[in-house]
């Protein structure tokens, strides 16, 4: 239980911090762009034009809503990091007690990785309704809606206009992108420290951390299509602004999301807030002039 309460403080002051960040991602994922692109040079040295930065979205919205504007949706990200904390770590102490395996073994990381991401999965889908709150709270932005204005209320709304449903939209490529990304990681890593790593040397154990974070970050990099495609799904249609045309197109479901991304070339939108290059059929004004 101790052990629980820590990972809760510790989520929570990780996800405070962090929510400026996760904000203005959410805002370049739905497709805003409020600043012109300006000129600067790529990781090569290049001139191009680029879309404003992390640090520059962040001035704008402190302009538009002032500081406390950078913390729209904190309230029911907090309910899910706590909530999907807790369920998390029963579903491990159910789950946990089953075949053994020797550790390092193949088998092993199978094991580990399956109870991992059973509990995930639990807890995913049991605070997916704070997550889609959370992401409708932040696009509101967009349209200067008040819409979604607390989580009971936004909880009425829902209910009241989706039903049910409303509550999970999005969550199918959220809980098959968690999947692959685990799997990936995992996997990979198990591979690099039993075939790639010699246990003889010094600082092994560093190694494989090292291992483990760059397998992480792999992952995730290949994943994030789902990622994108779950939290455009989670505002389509909701009546906001930013869940709607021109900044996107009513989806029936989340497989007509990612072929429309696909067909684009917008598969990788938002997951770079440095060195953003034009997304594929938008137009700004620069200088006078039209710029596709």
């Amino acid at each position: 239980m101790a052990d629980t309460c820590g990972q809760v403080l510790l989520g929570s002051g990780l996800t405070v911090l962090s929510h400026p960040l996760m904000y203005i991602k959410v805002l370049v994922q739905v497709g805003h762009e409020p600043l012109p692109p300006t000129l600067g040079r790529n990781m090569f040295g290049r001139q191009v034009y680029q879309l404003p930065g992390l640090f520059a979205y962040a001035k704008h919205i402190i302009k538009t809503d002032g500081k406390s504007g950078l913390f729209k949706g904190l309230t029911p990200r907090l309910c899910a990091g706590t909530i999907g904390t807790i369920v998390h770590s029963k579903v491990l102490q159910v789950v946990g007690s089953g075949q053994k395996a020797e550790d390092g073994s193949l088998q092993h990381v199978v094991n580990e990785t399956t109870k991992e991401m059973i509990a995930r999965s639990c807890a995913t889908i049991v605070t997916h309704p704070f997550h889609v709150i959370t992401l409708r709270c932040m696009v509101q932005f967009i349209g200067r809606e008040a819409k979604y204005s607390g989580v009971f209320d936004s909880i009425v709304t829902i209910y009241r206009e989706e039903g049910i449903l409303g509550f999970f939209a999005g969550i199918i490529p959220r809980l098959l992108g968690d999947a692959l990304s685990l799997w990936i990681c995992n996997m990979l890593a198990h591979f690099i420290n039993t075939y790639a790593i010699d246990d003889s040397t010094s600082h092994t154990g560093e190694i494989k951390n090292c291992s483990q974070a760059v397998t992480g970050f792999f992952a995730s990099m290949l994943t994030y299509p789902f990622v994108l495609v779950s939290n455009l799904m989670a505002v389509n249609n909701c009546g906001l602004a930013g869940g709607l045309p021109p900044y996107a197109a009513i989806y029936p479901n989340w497989l007509h999301c990612w072929g429309h991304l696909s067909r684009e070339g917008n598969m990788s939108r938002g997951n770079s807030l440095f060195f953003r290059k034009l997304p594929a059929g938008k137009m700004y004004a620069i200088e006078q002039k039209r710029f596709f």
